[in-house]
């Protein structure tokens, strides 16, 4: 049996004191957050009741209560030796806040209690979502504004800021005594908390050198002291002192030639006052229109110095070429929230991917009981959810995250009855928003997303005497006919699934009703029987998906006729059969020659996640990007197989040089546990271009690593090329550890001194870590 070992019993008068304490570090927090005072801060703080929902069968009351950091929530367990940090979880992972039945779970199991009382928590990893629900309306309003407000004034506070609440935080986490002080050993412990491990000698070096009252315990400007020398960016020190005079201020004019000679901006006679003005945190230099080390510091760490040029977190290309002009944001067997095989399918999957800004999602539907149609991977033990479910979800978050058009890729497998069923759901629930006819009666090309705004196309077949999709030729007294059958599901290449569709007898065609034909307007599924003959051109309306091996080989094998068909049509590329774990294939190759659908499993993080949200930040994460003008021209040359001189932009030199980490994460969350980072460049485009590169491992030091080591890429083809930033925790016994990543396009990346901000395994941000780099772009002769 595990022996618990009892804490020393505290008296009422210290109870009382670390009471207050703990009150005035809320408040501090609170303050920090731009939430003095607050009601709902204050109710959070406190903490209440709530009922927590995981069944029909289990709903039981635990307590939850936001933490004195203002950062974590600590939730009641009853299960035993359950860990202190398994009962914590941080608001940084919270991607939502929904009020009411507006999860799967709420709608099955809480529809007893009112809408008012429940609201639940979406994480922003692969965690179930938390259900719960308030005793009273005003204690889940508490709840649902507070998480609120934390969550949208941690967004907004800089990355100072955030550094200053962190360390604040773990400051708090190392004073094991809670006496504010700090000894030398908690001094060594909080070093490790923020991941760097200095020896007895250089820890007793910085204590001995703040600790002026010879106290032997840090307090108060003290402990202020030992933050600005942890937080020391000499590298940037000195960057500026090149720039500013000996009073240590940079004046408006030496920033204009920071701006234009090192970080290559051209409007810096603009933007120089206007950065003041908006950095600055010194009134006097403010008002003398210059800039401190301070306000250059924040403006390095800023959007504004950014890697990821940030106009084009706009959107700012051309919107109005046919929709086959564009890449398009798409998303492969969308309702599986794991593998192929046997997890579960969600409602919640494509909300995930719609708020990832997935344009193009996939249903594959079947009968199911009560003639409502259901969504499943068939022939396989993948959880069912109904039809109905799944298009009140993209009703609800189409157009979130972009206005641009979303196309709803039918597979079907149903019976006529229940066609007729999925025909009239989409048309009842998705109403206005459903595209039946013809944009601007548009028939000889694709309309643009900016014509389609707001409207939900559907891919799917069409019954062949209504030959036209668009209208001009179509036989509407026909009810139903017999189309081909296109079965991804019996593409798995699993021994179970072939003998599930052995006894089942699969038949090649389908008959396909005339409602659920009516649906598709611009999208009709057809077999590929390979590139079109010019004098026999085939409607422009007309779209074939691949496999990702058959798409290789015509890349490879008909490069320049892969790029012309898809020029005028829209082809979809989706995984190989054998991919049962929901792997992923490298989009690159397929974008390339012009694929616009080039299908992904969202729920599986990795590089290829890693590169497709990479190309897809860009234009404002529309969800749509406009290929390069010699993937569009007609009379385009162009194979990325066999590269010759042609109009594919100026060859690039790319000069990249790796300074410095910040704040780099923990990934073995032990105590003792330090991270030896390493940072690999990866360039992702033609084949030439594929290279990469890396540093160093830095020992021991996950908090300020300094590796200041350059890198020179050629870039052939610069428009169809990524950068992608990894870091590493090296481990030369196991595989390297994954800390983070950032990867964009090479056509977004900003030049001179900037800040890369690095995302999780998942593709969301960490509040504080980044790496630190220059950049530099020349033409190749």
């Amino acid at each position: 049996m595990q022996c618990i070992r009892r804490q020393p019993k505290r008296s009422v008068s210290e109870e009382n004191i670390l009471r207050e304490q703990s009150r005035r570090v809320a408040e501090l927090n609170g303050t920090r957050l731009g939430l003095k005072d607050d009601k709902d801060l204050k109710f959070l703080l406190k903490g209440s009741q709530l009922l927590k929902v995981k069944s029909g069968s289990w709903r039981k009351e635990r307590f939850y209560k936001l933490q004195e950091d203002c950062k974590t929530i600590w939730q009641e367990s009853k299960k035993m030796l359950r860990s202190p940090e398994s009962q914590i979880f941080s608001i940084e992972d919270i991607r939502d806040v929904r009020s009411g039945h507006k999860t799967e779970g709420m709608e099955k199991y809480a529809k007893d209690v009112p809408e008012y009382r429940c609201f639940s928590i979406i994480f922003k990893d692969q965690r179930k979502n938390l259900d719960l629900i308030a005793s009273s309306e005003d204690d889940a309003n508490h709840w649902i504004s507070g998480l609120g407000k934390i969550i949208a004034h941690s967004n907004s506070m800089n990355q100072k800021q955030k550094l200053q609440h962190w360390i604040h935080t773990c400051l708090r986490k190392a004073d094991k005594n809670k006496d504010n002080k700090m000894s030398l050993k908690e001094l060594k412990n909080f070093l490790k908390e923020v991941n760097i491990e200095v020896d007895d000698y250089h820890a007793k070096k910085i204590f001995q050198h703040c600790d002026k009252s010879k106290t032997e315990a840090l307090e108060d400007d003290e402990i202020e002291e030992f933050y600005k020398i942890l937080t020391e960016r000499k590298e940037i020190d000195k960057i500026f002192q090149k720039y500013s005079d000996a009073e240590g201020f940079m004046s408006c004019q030496n920033l204009v030639r920071f701006l234009y000679e090192t970080q290559q901006e051209e409007d810096a006679v603009v933007a120089a006052p206007a950065l003041i003005q908006k950095y600055e945190p010194n009134e006097r230099a403010k008002r003398g229109n210059a800039m401190t080390k301070d306000g250059f510091l924040m403006y390095l760490l800023s959007d504004d110095g950014n890697i990821f040029n940030s106009s084009h977190r706009k959107v700012y290309q051309d919107m109005t070429q046919p929709l086959s002009h564009y890449l398009v944001s798409s998303s492969h067997n969308t309702y599986l929230m794991e593998d192929q095989l046997t997890g579960p399918s969600s409602t919640e999957a494509y909300i995930r991917a719609l708020t990832k800004g997935c344009r193009c999602v996939e249903l594959d539907c079947w009968d199911g009981p009560n003639s409502e149609p259901v969504i499943y991977h068939g022939y396989t033990l993948t959880s069912k959810i109904l039809f109905s479910d799944v298009i009140k979800a993209i009703k609800n978050y189409a157009f979130k995250t972009s206005p641009y058009p979303v196309i709803i890729s039918l597979e079907n497998h149903c019976s006529v009855d229940q066609q007729k069923v999925m025909a009239q759901h989409m048309t009842t629930i998705l109403q206005d928003m459903l595209l039946v006819a013809p944009v601007d009666g548009n028939r000889s090309q694709f309309p643009s997303p900016e014509q389609l705004k707001g409207k939900i196309l559907v891919k799917g077949k069409k019954l062949s005497r209504q030959e036209d999709p668009t209208g001009t030729n179509g036989n509407n007294n026909l009810e139903a006919e017999d189309v081909s059958d296109e079965d991804e599901a019996a593409e798995i290449e699993d021994e179970s699934v072939k003998t599930e569709i052995q006894q089942k007898g699969k038949s090649d065609t389908l008959k396909l009703a005339k409602e659920l034909s009516d649906t598709v307007v611009y999208c009709k599924s057809v077999h590929f029987n390979g590139f079109e003959d010019p004098s026999h051109p085939r409607a422009f309306y007309e779209m074939s998906s691949f496999t990702e091996s058959k798409a290789l080989k015509l890349a490879q094998e008909s490069g320049t006729s892969f790029v012309h068909h898809n020029i005028r049509h829209l082809s979809r590329i989706y995984p190989a059969g054998w991919r049962t774990d929901s792997s992923n294939y490298n989009p690159v190759d397929l974008w390339n020659v012009g694929c616009q659908i080039v299908a992904l499993n969202f729920q599986t993080a990795g590089t290829e996640m890693d590169v497709y949200q990479g190309r897809f930040q860009d234009n404002g994460f529309s969800g749509y990007v406009l290929k390069p003008e010699f993937l569009r021209d007609e009379q385009t040359k162009f194979n990325p197989k066999s590269i010759t001189e042609g109009t594919w932009g100026t060859k690039k030199k790319l000069l990249l040089k790796i300074i410095s980490g910040q704040q780099l994460p923990k990934v073995n969350k032990s105590k003792n546990s330090i991270v030896d980072p390493k940072v690999t460049v990866e360039i992702h485009g033609v084949q030439q271009d594929n290279n990469k590169k890396q540093t160093k491992v830095i020992e021991n030091n996950g908090f300020n690593p300094k590796w200041d080591e350059e890198f020179t890429f050629d870039i052939e083809i610069p428009a169809l090329a990524l950068v992608r930033f990894v870091v590493e925790d090296f481990d030369m016994s196991t595989k390297n550890d994954f800390i983070g990543q950032y990867t964009l396009p090479f056509t977004s990346l900003k030049q001179g001194y900037r800040h890369i901000h690095l995302l999780t395994k998942n593709g969301d941000p960490y509040s504080s870590s980044t790496l630190f780099v220059y950049i530099d772009i020349q033409d190749c002769d």
